[in-house]
């Protein structure tokens, strides 16, 4: 398991009927990669987080001097409440 510490910027986007909408926030996360798939990678967002950061289609995140942006092929909700972003790089 991943250790949630590194502060983060994270912009994600989402469908609605009045098209395609993007929020940031602030946040640590942490990233892991995806088993059996090195091409993807896997944020880990702790609680509290957005309650529509779920819904998310891509997230373009800037970590540790990084930037990583994608599109979401997962979302899983995990014990400790933290949630689960499976992303396929752009």
């Amino acid at each position: 398991m991943t250790t949630i510490s590194s502060p983060a910027h994270l912009d994600y986007s989402l469908d609605t009927a009045s098209g395609r909408v993007t929020r940031s926030i602030d946040c640590p996360v942490g990233l892991e990669p995806v088993e059996n798939d090195p091409y993807c990678f896997a944020l880990r967002v702790p609680a509290p987080q957005p309650e529509d950061l779920e819904q998310a289609v891509t997230v373009d995140v800037r970590v540790e001097g990084r930037r990583l942006q994608g599109t979401v092929r997962h979302t899983e909700r995990l014990d400790d409440d933290s949630l689960k972003l499976q992303v396929e790089p752009d």
